[in-house]
């Protein structure tokens, strides 16, 4: 079956930080082929795109509400996708998704990704 897997997620402080990995099962995450992005949906909300790596050249981008403290890498040899998020404040609680599509530009938009993951719980809390 063909999926994205994520994982990393946790409990953590207010304050605290966490590194979130994105890497494939059944096909190969081709990172020059797939723009990779990361969504979270919270309790009674929609799902929103916080973070994108861009195909080719992993030029990032992010949501305003994240800017400044979660970075997007990805390790080619690895063909894994990271999320590292700092300074985390309780409204970041969610599951956290990532996607990967051919999309050629970075899209915070869902309809832009093909293969998603089961998400993995973030949970921001004294």
């Amino acid at each position: 079956q063909v999926q994205l897997v994520e994982s990393g997620g946790g409990l953590v402080q207010p304050g605290g930080s966490l590194r979130l990995s994105c890497a494939a099962s059944g096909f190969t995450l081709d990172l020059d082929r797939y723009t990779i992005a990361w969504f979270r949906q919270a309790p009674g909300k929609e799902r929103e795109g916080v973070s994108c790596s861009r195909r080719n050249d992993g030029s990032p981008y992010y949501a305003d509400s994240v800017k400044g403290r979660f970075t997007v890498s990805r390790d080619n040899a690895k063909n894994t996708v990271y999320l590292q998020m700092i300074s985390l404040k309780p409204e970041d609680t969610a599951i956290y998704y990532c996607a990967a599509g051919h999309v050629l530009t970075c899209s915070l938009s869902r309809g832009a990704y093909s293969y998603w993951g089961q998400g993995t719980q973030v949970a921001v809390s004294s």
